[in-house]
């Protein structure tokens, strides 16, 4: 571990996967202990919840044991446990995720009353933990929390602060003595000069890596668009050879299709499969058709004329259909307005779920199609299973060929079948379902787009890399960096990289160290983006502030007028109870007194 932050990121006691799953067990025994019955969520959830008290945090605070920092992350395994068992059992589905919401909720509070300093390392310390099929799976509270969706626990102030100190690079990864990652501050406090923030790593800080690869990304677009602006010119006898348009855009598309393997292979190593999302699938089928356009116009300029105009013709319109990937990609670049992440959010979602609709279109597609085929060819005329194949997926898309079976009793009757099972039936699942996901993403958007945006963030730094080269320089990184590792010494390596990138990024390394080493430009520049900050001042002058001109604003203390406040830290039952418990205490010593003087 280096040097800076090594005094305040003391490790924490970490415990072999043996004793972490004892300690998952019985959080997991206390919480169906706390639950046995079902529970609404919403009492759970209540920032005054009669059943997440004070005295609850406490026990389950005290069942850790020395344990106590890596509590959340092990109350987030739990919540996970209970999750698959409302899963797998429908008839405790209930009872399952009322305890897995409990879970959830008290590792928030516990990070909640942790001491400020040590809220980033039980955030974000990785631990070992045992699967259930013996492998080994390294993860911090935070990764679990977003693997699982936990929007209750990443909604939190605690939670965010991390997140944004990530997202700005203020805290960093390193690797201590035992090669684990962990999370150090990046500057000491008030090192604002130039030459300090000089340093070619920062350019593996996601907020720089974003704006970076937006960039990029755009410059792709141009580059896509002067590709596939003239495709006749890809036909003309004199045009047999790449032009500069498309070696650049083959080049960036290998660049891509690297960058992607490798965060892939990475995240299956240092993280978990669950990291993987929609822009994950996105990104391989992009790459996957690139892939393809260029092996169809390299396969046609080998081949003899007679098939090479129709090779180039698909290549082009291969290369077509990946248009609306990339351009779906610059969706990317506004989701970090609130509106824009919680719509993409939304379409992520509709996408899962339409899995359903898929699945049970597939199977009624198909035992129509073989019917409707069937029928067509009772006559010893059999049609092209495509023609029907097109005729039903007319008929989906609201435009049924009506004329192509009405000839066949028995052909029109089944295809009227099909079109009332399709647009009454199924299209009005996938409704329901897209309204389902609408209205349970937009009903809690803030916590969504905050687990959202948490995710966005660790996804950059999830697979760990000091020396991040983004495409298309990966390729420069590969051909002539990486072979250099095994001649080099771990440090002359490290010198030899650290020299590399500063030449290679000398532009966005002069721009991101004067942006962070002038508060006055960056404050302005997070102003103007999110707004001039409010005055928080809660001191003693602010609390009895004295008026001017002999107007008295203080004139009952602040002390006084608090003192009618109800206590909001508890729920109106349990305010009642203390009362009532107040009360029978009195009464108690009532009693006892008369009863002395009776005596």
């Amino acid at each position: 571990m280096e040097e800076n932050g090594s005094s305040v990121f003391v490790k924490p006691l970490v415990p072999t996967p043996d004793t972490l799953a004892k300690l998952i067990k019985r959080l997991r025994i206390l919480t169906v202990t706390l639950l046995p019955l079902e529970v609404d969520p919403g009492s759970i959830n209540d920032p005054t919840s009669r059943i997440i008290t004070p005295k609850v945090i406490t026990a389950y605070t005290k069942a850790a044991g020395d344990l106590v920092e890596a509590l959340p992350y092990c109350l987030l395994r739990a919540r996970r446990d209970f999750m698959i068992e409302a899963n797998r059992d429908a008839a405790d589905y209930g009872e399952n995720r009322g305890r897995a919401i409990a879970c959830e909720v008290l590792a928030r509070r516990i990070i909640h009353n942790s001491p400020m300093d040590r809220i980033p390392v039980i955030m974000s310390w990785r631990y070992r933990h045992r699967q259930s099929d013996g492998d080994i799976e390294f993860s911090s509270a935070i990764e679990l929390a977003i693997d699982s969706h936990c929007t209750i626990f990443l909604s939190s102030s605690e939670a965010q602060d991390v997140i944004n100190a990530l997202w700005r690079g203020d805290l960093v990864q390193r690797r201590d003595d035992d090669h684990d990652v962990v999370y150090v501050p990046a500057y000491e406090r008030g090192d604002s000069s130039f030459w300090s923030h000089w340093d070619p790593t920062r350019i593996a800080i996601p907020r720089y890596q974003n704006s970076l690869r937006i960039a990029i990304w755009l410059f792709f677009l141009v580059v896509y668009s002067q590709a596939v602006r003239e495709p006749l010119d890809r036909l003309d006898p004199l045009r047999r050879h790449f032009d500069l348009w498309e070696i650049v855009l083959y080049v960036m598309a290998l660049a891509f299709s690297f960058e992607d393997l490798n965060s892939i292979f990475k995240t299956l190593r240092f993280a978990t499969w669950r990291a993987f999302g929609f822009w994950h699938v996105a990104a391989v089928t992009t790459d996957a058709l690139l892939l393809t356009a260029f092996i169809l116009r390299a396969y046609g300029l080998a081949s003899p004329e007679g098939k090479r105009d129709q090779l180039l013709l698909h290549s082009f319109q291969v290369l077509s259909f990946v248009s609306p990937f990339i351009w779906t990609k610059l969706v990317t670049v506004f989701d970090g307005h609130k509106y824009v992440g919680t719509m993409q959010i939304c379409v992520t979602r509709m996408f899962r779920e339409s899995g359903i609709f898929f699945a049970l279109l597939s199977i009624l597609g198909i035992g129509f199609l073989q019917g409707l085929y069937a029928l067509d060819a009772a006559d010893g005329e059999v049609e092209s299973s495509i023609d029907v194949m097109h005729a039903m997926v007319q008929s989906l898309l609201q435009a049924p060929n009506y004329e192509k079976f009405a000839n066949s009793t028995a052909g029109i009757t089944l295809y009227y079948f099909w079109n009332v099972a399709t647009a009454l039936v199924l299209i009005n699942v996938l409704i329901s379902l897209f309204s389902s996901a609408y209205s349970d993403v937009v009903g809690d958007a803030e916590a969504e787009y905050l687990a959202f945006f948490a995710s966005k963030a660790v996804a950059m730094i999830r697979a760990p890399d000091t020396y991040v080269y983004p495409a298309p320089f990966n390729l420069i990184e590969t051909i002539f960096v990486a072979p250099l590792e095994s001649f080099m010494s771990s440090s002359t390596y490290a010198k030899f990289n650290r020299s590399f990138m500063t030449v290679l990024f000398f532009i966005p390394m002069m721009i991101i160290a004067f942006y962070e080493s002038n508060p006055s430009k960056k404050n302005w520049l997070d102003d103007f983006i999110n707004g001039t900050p409010l005055d928080e001042d809660d001191s003693l002058a602010a609390r009895d502030p004295d008026g001017e001109d002999g107007i008295v604003i203080s004139r009952f203390p602040f002390s006084e007028l608090v003192t009618v406040f109800p206590n909001t830290h508890e729920s109106g039952e349990a305010n009642i109870v203390k009362e009532i418990h107040e009360l029978k205490t009195q009464l108690d010593a009532l009693i006892r007194s008369l009863d002395v003087q009776k005596s």
